[in-house]
């Protein structure tokens, strides 16, 4: 996986970038978890739902938030975490002015990241968040939630509990024109120890039902 380094915010931030060869891709942005809890672009999960996008044919970025690896800058509590992720994006946009959908897509930290940005770019179409902090952070902001997409969680998961993202499910299914679906993995812990197999498989399923033929 080609590496890039490209200017965030505050310096140089460090990403893998896969470039599909089909014309007008669409894109997929992978935001990693928590870097106080040693989250990285390398992370298991972030990994697999690269990959996933691969797959069907995206455009695909994951990098390191700042002050990670080789990226520039320091830990900013989310506020500059997302900042590096519009300027991840504007990145990525920069090589596919024409790409036809845009992708958000997130593991806990990067999952509360990634739906800030879906709030603040209109071009962003779809998302899949994973384990989404739900009970740690407030998600009152998808008020109105733009886009349909998926919510993952463990059934285990012993950092959030698994009430928090079906209450976030919930709440985001009663707005209209979009869809909203919850996937459980079963036994499951947070970070998917023993059953990333299984989340790669809801994914790829996902993924295949809702994008185009």
């Amino acid at each position: 996986m080609p590496e890039v380094i490209f200017n965030g915010p505050e310096g140089r931030l460090e990403g893998r970038y896969h470039h599909s060869k089909s014309a007008n891709a669409p894109l997929a942005l992978i935001l990693h978890p928590s870097p106080q809890h040693g989250g990285t672009m390398s992370n298991k999960v972030v990994f697999c739902l690269h990959h996933c996008f691969v797959r069907q044919g995206f455009s695909v970025l994951r990098f390191n938030f700042r002050g990670v690896g080789r990226s520039q800058g320091v830990f900013d509590n989310g506020q500059g975490e997302l900042s590096d992720a519009a300027g991840a994006l504007d990145w990525m946009q920069s090589f596919n002015t024409n790409a036809r959908d845009c992708w958000v897509a997130g593991f806990s930290f990067g999952a509360w990241i990634s739906m800030q940005l879906m709030m603040r770019r209109p071009e962003i179409n779809g998302f899949i968040s994973v384990s989404p902090p739900a009970s740690q952070h407030d998600f009152s902001f998808l008020a109105p939630c733009p886009a349909s997409g998926l919510l993952i969680h463990g059934s285990a998961d012993e950092y959030i509990p698994l009430e928090s993202a079906v209450k976030l499910a919930e709440k985001l299914k009663k707005q209209k024109k979009i869809t909203i679906e919850l996937q459980t993995v079963t036994g499951s812990n947070h970070f998917f120890q023993k059953h990333v197999k299984a989340l790669e498989n809801i994914i790829d399923t996902y993924l295949k039902k809702v994008l185009p033929n």
